[in-house]
């Protein structure tokens, strides 16, 4: 393609927060954008972009004329040869704050003075990025956040300056974790009732007003909510009252999602299902699941951060074996302390567990998800309840058995238990008895049934949504046409 017609097209500069749970939703959204006819900068961190590369091959990077990718230094030092794992994210939040602004807007120069990409028409960035909107700002150039998370968690966030201010964070010692503190109703949050402190995202949990994860998120979020438009992958009938909430504060807040769904409209599946993932991705499992019984497997995935320990691996081990029940099971070589040090979370798994699930279990590092959960084989998805997976899980109807690690994990679980009625929840403290009986609840019990129809429910819902005339499908457009001043 030539210059002039680059010229033509208006152009989007994409940066999400260099992790995979950031970049699945952001990448999704700028698929959508390239086949709507802008031009796309994808933009990651350079230790995401060699990992891309290895994940996606260079065919797919270089693939698109007009659908680049570029990288900036996130600011840490280098991780040994061979690490294939999400960097510790504390410090890639004090890293990317305080280090990509310059970095950032060095590219954005560099691409606004290149002939062979066309002006930049926005910049669209993850609302974890203040720093890329500073870059926005100062240059003149048009900006959009995009909160990858859930509503209720973006409102619960909001909160932080509240809770502080009040006196309830930072909490006066440890006591808090076992005394009961966090059992503590909450019922002053704007359309989150019936809340407890343990559903407010999970960095208000620290003893110094000065750590690094609260006041990062503190200081962002409130960025975030003062943005001059906000992409949101939800929808409205799923999170109303929170969405409400936000509007009240910022009435330019567009709810796109579930964008999987939404993007068949305009891309095809193919496309839509590949080219996200910083792993290599496991096809073989897809193929396991088709010997199997509608619903009577049950999925098990703790996203690209969760990290836990080995005694932890070994009772969600038993606690599947115990159950009967068949299992894929994503064990990311970094899932365990150990496995993060040596790359080998498998290694940790006794022989005899091993042993015991080889005609009904299957264990791979990393599964094309949003396939896996569209299986008609697949019952339950036991989850961490990051947001992708709970917005996939919701757009498939597959209820939740929830063991949330950190973040607004664990908002997003007292949701699905209480508010959408598809979840249930393992105590933090995982023991292979209740991973067991609440793994059979789910698949043949009486709660289970009613959670699997609470989640057809919900799947009609996020069809409907993102269907031609559909709430988020008319935001998607009403985002094209306010912010990017865009008609077809």
């Amino acid at each position: 393609m030539s210059p002039s017609r680059h010229s033509q097209k208006p152009h989007v500069v994409c940066i999400p927060f260099p992790a995979q749970g950031h970049i699945n939703p952001i990448m999704q959204f700028a698929k959508i954008l390239h086949k709507k006819g802008f031009y796309i900068t994808f933009v990651n961190t350079e230790y995401n972009h060699k990992r891309y590369l290895k994940s996606l091959g260079p065919e797919f990077i270089n693939g698109k004329p007009d659908f680049r990718f570029e990288a900036i230094p996130d600011g840490l030092p280098a991780p040994p040869d061979g690490f294939d794992a999400t960097q510790n994210v504390p410090l890639l939040c004090h890293s990317t704050r305080k280090t990509c602004y310059g970095p950032f807007k060095e590219l954005v120069l560099k691409l606004q003075s290149s002939p062979d990409v066309p002006p930049i028409t926005l910049i669209l960035a993850d609302g974890n990025i203040g720093f890329a909107v500073k870059v926005a700002r100062d240059l003149g150039i048009p900006d959009a956040q995009f909160w990858t998370a859930s509503a209720c968690g973006f409102q619960a966030y909001a909160q932080y300056e509240e809770l502080i201010e009040r006196g309830i964070v930072p909490f006066k010692d440890e006591n808090f974790l076992v005394d009961g503190t966090l059992d503590t109703p909450i019922d002053w949050i704007p359309g989150m009732p019936n809340l407890r402190l343990k559903d407010i995202p999970s960095f208000i949990r620290v003893t110094d007003k000065e750590d690094l994860m609260l006041n990062f998120m503190t200081y962002e979020t409130k960025e975030c909510l003062e943005a001059s438009s906000i992409l949101i992958n939800t929808f409205y009938d799923l999170e109303s009252a929170a969405i409400d909430a936000l509007k009240a504060k910022n009435p330019n807040i567009y709810t796109v999602g579930p964008l999987h769904l939404l993007g068949r409209h305009f891309i095809s599946e193919e496309t839509r299902l590949s080219g996200s993932s910083l792993w290599k991705t496991d096809p073989e499992c897809i193929q396991w699941l088709n010997k199997w019984g509608h619903n009577s497997v049950i999925y098990v995935s703790y996203g690209c951060s969760t990290i836990m320990t080995d005694e932890h691996l070994k009772e969600f081990a038993w606690g599947l074996a115990d159950s009967k029940v068949p299992f894929l099971w994503v064990v990311r070589p970094d899932v365990t302390r150990t496995g993060e040090q040596y790359g080998d979370a498998h290694g940790n798994l006794p022989q005899e567990f091993l042993e015991e699930i080889k005609d009904r279990g299957y264990i791979t590092s990393w599964s094309p998800q949003n396939q896996v959960l569209a299986h008609p084989a697949v019952g339950v998805f036991l989850s961490h309840c990051g947001w992708n997976s709970t917005i996939e899980s919701v757009s498939e109807g597959k209820p939740l058995i929830c063991w949330p690690f950190f973040a607004e994990q664990q908002t997003n679980c007292r949701y699905a238990n209480t508010t959408w009625g598809i979840g249930l929840e393992v105590n933090p403290d995982v023991k292979r008895e209740e991973v067991a009986a609440l793994v059979k609840e789910a698949v043949f019990g009486e709660k289970g049934k009613q959670m699997r129809e609470n989640g057809l429910k919900l799947k009609e819902k996020a069809i409907k949504a993102t269907e031609v005339g559909g709430a988020s499908y008319n935001d998607f457009n009403n985002f094209l046409k306010d912010a990017l001043h865009f008609h077809e």
